[in-house]
């Protein structure tokens, strides 16, 4: 037995070098394994410290002898929304033929609308994206009633992310639920209220801010 340990004791002294190091590989590998995975719930924490969630809601209300209709968007969550694009939606398709609701409001409307294509919602905030109001004695309740049924047939989507670069969009018809996760918001050449307003102008309709 000595006499075999003399003769490959070379041997015997690579395989245990042999052994070491892949006890030093293995270690260095958990080491880093470990580390990516302290790495990765510090940046989840840092997701959640900063996580936006807007709501969509639309409002119906009466104030100082008018009637106000219009959409406006919280930020429930707990960092700022980068808000890149608004689309509306008419019975589940995306449309920008808003003329059917147009028509059907009263002489001497009045708009007030807030940009929206890269607007910043801070944490607790709320923007009015959209508000038609008009004299109470304006119009009939049957011709309101039109309106209303009109109304109905509209929802509206936003993409916004956080300071992170994570994406999200949020959608009235989603009432409760929480907004649905994409990789990116696209960025669109004119905002969606502004083009509202400059039309309504146009009609000679609506008073644009």
């Amino acid at each position: 037995m000595i006499n075999w340990l003399k003769q490959n004791h070379q041997s015997l002294t690579a395989f245990g070098a042999m052994l070491v190091g892949a006890a030093a590989l293995f270690i260095a590998w958990e080491q880093a394994r470990v580390m990516r995975a302290q790495q990765e719930v510090m940046q989840e924490q840092q997701h959640g410290s900063v996580y936006p969630v807007l709501q969509i809601d639309g409002y119906f209300r009466q104030r100082d002898g008018r009637q106000q209709v219009g959409v406006s968007v919280t930020n429930a969550g707990v960092g700022p929304a980068l808000i890149d694009d608004v689309v509306l939606i008419r019975d589940g398709a995306p449309s920008d033929e808003f003329e059917q609701v147009m028509s059907l409001m009263p002489q001497g409307t009045n708009l007030n609308w807030s940009s929206m294509v890269g607007r910043v919602l801070a944490a607790g905030d709320t923007a009015t994206m959209m508000e038609y109001s008009w004299p109470l004695e304006a119009i009939a309740q049957d011709e309101f009633d039109a309106f209303l049924a009109e109304w109905s047939h509209w929802d509206m989507t936003t993409c916004y992310c956080s300071v992170f670069g994570r994406c999200w969009i949020a959608d009235t018809r989603g009432v409760g639920l929480r907004p649905q996760a994409v990789e990116a918001c696209p960025r669109p050449d004119e905002d969606l209220f502004e083009e509202m307003a400059e039309d309504f102008a146009r009609r000679g309709e609506v008073e644009a801010p």
